[in-house]
Formats: structure tokens, C-alpha cells, sequence
């Protein structure tokens, strides 16, 4: 593993840790990672740089500003395993004969990537990404809007693509966010994203919204739309019983992957 490569994956285990536990120490992560406490204050120190901590005594503090937006390579790298896991669960809905829409995400990712070959599909996607996982399986006919490209997430938006989409009504939305929390609905960093993810959600029969459990309780940037209008919520084991009751309470049923 080169330099560059070792040092990215140690800071997205250190963003993956504050995402979890909200604050991170120089010691544990020392400890952990095994590199010197001069290497752990570094990294925070460049990632403080890009807004995702505050270095406090110690260690750091997870701070939360609600237009914060990454770039997909380096969701790619946090909470992988609950992704997958719902990835694998989220793919069980999907039967042949389908139209459903994918958003674009990470967690999207993995759930494209568990889709199972022999299903006779129509999808409809502004991600890039996903058109090209999907491009080689011809039981799979891909529709894209076009649009603008957004790089951060290699998914095409604006008032292009909402148009292009208001085209085609399908049967399941796939939906990743970046916040989902019962008072404050969907949220996503970026607002054309959201717009044309609100279209997304006008334009589908069922809304499945794919959120690992570090998502649920957190509001971002800008308004996707109110808890009433999903169907489902997939998510993994971090869920708390309060949270998954609520969401119930509110006519959404929850899997837990």
C-alpha cells in the first residue's frame, strides 16, 4: 500500500469513527491505527482544515454544519459495511419487469451492485457511476436525464434533467440521503440535488430510502421532502428501538439489514 493510499484510508477510518461516536482521541486512535500520536494530530489537522472536526484537547469533536458536502470517494470509504449490508437487502425488493429509479450514492452503489443479473429491468438513473455498473448487463434497458454534470457526485441535475425525468413514472425509488430524521424529512448538501430528487419522489409509486443508521437524526442543507411521502426505510443494527418506533408510528416500515 503507497504512502497516499495508507494515509486516505487512515483518515476515513478516523471520519468513520467521529461519524459513530461524535469525538475521536489522539491516544485511541494512535493505538488503533498504529502510527505515532504526531501522525493521528496531523491527520486531524487536515481534516479540520476541511470542516469535518474541531481539534479540541486530546483529540477532536465531530462537527455537523448542515451544507457540509463530500465528495463520493470519500463517502465511498465511510461506513462500508453497513452499506453493503443494505445494499444486499435493498436488491431483495426489486423483482423482474421492474422500472425503478436509483439515485446517486454510495449506498445506491451497493445496492446496484447486488441486483440480481437475470432480472429483466428498466432503470432509470442520474448517475453516472451506476449507468456504467449496470451498462453491460443487456437484461437491463439504463435511462438518464440529461442534466448538468455534478462531479462531486458524478450525477447529472438541474432543470434539464428534472424535465427529462417528469418523462417516465416508475414503480420503486431507491433513494440515498445524507440526513433522515422524523421532524425534518430528507435531506441532501446540495440543493439542485435535491430538487431533482424531490422529482424523483413525484414521479415514483413506492420510496424506499437507503440510510445507514448514522444518517437518521441529522438535517442537512437542503429540504428532498417530509417523512409521509417514503414507504420504506432500510438501514442497519444501529437503529435504536425509539428511532425505529418512530418511523413506524409514522407509516414507514423499517428493515434492518
Amino acid at each position: 500500500m503507497s504512502k497516499k493510499n495508507s494515509t486516505v484510508e487512515r483518515r476515513s477510518l478516523i471520519i468513520e469513527d467521529l461519524d459513530f461516536n461524535g469525538k475521536v482521541d489522539v491516544r485511541e486512535l494512535s493505538s488503533k491505527l498504529g502510527v505515532s500520536e504526531v501522525t493521528i494530530r496531523n491527520d486531524l489537522a487536515q481534516l479540520e482544515k476541511k470542516n469535518i472536526l474541531i481539534r479540541a484537547r486530546g483529540g477532536a469533536l465531530r462537527m455537523d454544519p448542515v451544507g457540509i458536502d463530500y465528495h463520493i470517494s470519500e463517502k465511498d470509504k465511510i461506513n462500508i459495511k453497513a452499506k453493503q449490508r443494505i445494499g444486499i437487502s435493498a436488491a431483495k425488493f426489486v423483482g423482474s419487469g421492474d422500472t425503478i429509479m436509483i439515485d446517486s450514492g454510495t449506498t445506491s452503489m451497493e445496492f446496484v451492485r447486488n441486483l440480481d443479473s437475470k432480472l429483466e429491468l428498466t432503470v432509470i438513473t442520474n448517475a453516472l457511476n451506476i449507468a456504467n455498473q449496470l451498462h453491460q448487463n443487456d437484461n437491463v434497458q439504463v435511462i438518464m436525464p440529461g442534466g448538468v454534470l455534478r462531479k462531486k457526485s458524478f450525477s447529472l441535475i438541474g432543470t434539464a434533467a428534472e424535465k427529462s425525468l417528469r418523462n417516465y413514472f416508475c414503480d420503486k425509488l431507491f433513494l440515498g440521503v445524507d440526513g433522515i430524521d422524523i421532524e425534518n424529512g430528507l435531506s441532501t448538501p446540495n440543493i439542485e440535488e435535491a430538487h431533482f430528487n424531490t422529482t424523483m419522489i413525484e414521479m415514483s409509486n413506492q420510496i424506499i430510502v437507503l440510510a445507514d443508521s448514522s444518517k437518521i437524526g441529522k438535517r442537512s442543507l437542503a429540504f428532498i421532502g417530509p417523512i409521509s411521502k417514503i414507504d420504506m426505510l432500510i438501514t442497519d443494527a444501529g437503529i435504536t428501538n425509539e428511532q425505529k418506533a418512530a418511523f413506524e408510528n409514522a407509516g414507514v416500515k423499517v428493515v434492518v439489514a
